[in-house]
């Protein structure tokens, strides 16, 4: 049996509503909050996590899951030693390298090449040392260019492709990796799982959270479940996944209204989600028919807001991605927006084979880099029943999810070559 790498035991945090949480406080933080104290302050206690324990041995992959809001994040922080425990013991055993947040451990005033230095002496690494990963790390990162430029001109995607690969190729014994790699596109996704595959066959060790149920699956030996800051499950990833599924189906099926792990600034709020089948209401969809998703929604305030953005993000129950339909990419941005209302997105011949899915609903003014009005993750759950798409009376393939497009085939004329 190999060493272990992380031991955890009765790791519980607490924060105080209204206060700095953490123990490091910035000048700027402390001033602000010494003047928020000449007003009554919410000192509620909220315990983020109670008394969760665990181990990971040298060279296993641990994958971390849960609903938001169950403690996976302010777990992670503390195996990095960003945010002190309240209570309970960690042990680490080697050298950890951790992308936690866009920017945790970057400086945004120095240069790219100047924070791959300042991330090598903050895991204990020679000049040398980095000197040696140097070009590698730029290569993988695919910031060339901009290598000398500083980061805070970078985009998020330049961002995190250097940020990764900082943590990736500095060879720490434990690369801990938060949810940040959904802000990559696909193809930098897939050259990160591959690289932190690469880690785990180097014997190195990863812990892994991710709402990407099927990454989570894919690559992960073993994997807990969270809930409410407190340890539900522990065991093989498989069989994790499933229970935590299962707890998500009946999230799904809540109102909209009542649901209180949302996020953005509430200016406007999400009540409820309505589906209607070929014009009428329906409590399913069906594949190759038309399907509209009524979103009812409401500004607390009583004001009209302006330019507002609608997404509905449609996905497996494993996390897969299979639609994402954004007023930005249709150039329908709602210039008027009442107080209350309705907002319909029509999807013509639905192009969804049938099946299980699940429903987020996202509202912005800005698009995603302007103000998150409301997030509400793994809002509903959809029902897809089977439909004749192409009009031959053939099913999709149940294989591997796919949505689906219409084609044609038939046979070309043979190339000319010329002689």
């Amino acid at each position: 049996m190999s060493a272990l790498a992380v031991r955890a035991t009765g790791v519980s945090k607490r924060f105080r509503l209204g206060e700095v949480s953490g123990g490091y406080e910035l000048l700027s933080e402390r001033i602000a909050n010494r003047l928020s104290r000449r007003t009554k302050v919410d000192e509620r206690e909220f315990w983020a996590l109670e008394d969760v324990g665990f181990e990971v041995r040298a060279g296993e992959s641990f994958g971390i899951v849960g609903h938001n809001g169950s403690g996976k994040s302010t777990l992670l922080k503390i195996l990095s030693r960003v945010t002190p425990l309240t209570r309970g013991e960690v042990d680490i055993y080697g050298r950890v390298g951790a992308l936690l947040e866009v920017g945790t451990g970057f400086h945004p005033e120095l240069t790219g090449a100047e924070n791959i230095y300042l991330n090598g002496a903050i895991l204990g690494l020679q000049r040398d040392e980095v000197r040696r990963r140097f070009d590698e790390i730029v290569e993988f990162a695919e910031v060339e260019r901009f290598i000398y430029t500083p980061v805070k001109r970078y985009s998020s995607g330049m961002f995190l492709r250097l940020a990764f690969s900082v943590a990736a190729h500095l060879e720490p014994d434990i690369l801990i990796v938060d949810e940040v790699l959904s802000v990559g596109d696909l193809a930098f996704q897939e050259k990160c799982m591959g690289r932190m595959q690469a880690v785990t066959g180097e014997g190195r060790t990863v812990l892994f959270v991710s709402h990407n149920l099927a990454a989570v699956e894919q690559f992960c030996d073993r994997a807990m479940l969270l809930e409410r800051g407190r340890k539900i499950d522990e065991g093989p990833t498989k069989a994790i996944i499933e229970r935590y599924v299962r707890s998500l189906r009946r999230d799904a099926s809540m109102d909209i209204s009542q649901r209180d792990d949302r996020t953005g600034s509430g200016r406007l709020r999400f009540q409820a989600m309505r589906l209607h089948l070929d014009g009428a209401p329906s409590e399913t969809l069906m594949t190759g028919r038309d399907a509209e998703l009524l979103l009812d929604y409401e500004v607390p305030s009583g004001e009209s807001l302006r330019n507002v953005n609608f997404s509905v993000t449609i996905s497996t129950v494993l996390g897969e991605t299979m639609l994402h339909l954004y007023t930005v990419t249709r150039g329908e941005t709602v210039a008027e927006l009442p107080p209350r209302g309705v907002v319909r997105c029509r999807v013509p011949r639905l192009p969804l084979p049938a099946g299980q899915y699940i429903m987020s609903l996202w509202a912005d003014i800005g698009g995603t880099a302007g103000e998150v009005l409301d997030w509400v993750q793994r809002a509903a759950e959809l029902t897809v029943a089977d439909g004749d798409f192409y009009g031959t009376g053939q099913s999709a393939l149940p294989s591997h999810p796919a949505v689906l497009i219409d084609h044609t085939w038939d046979l070309a004329e043979p190339a000319v070559v010329s002689r």
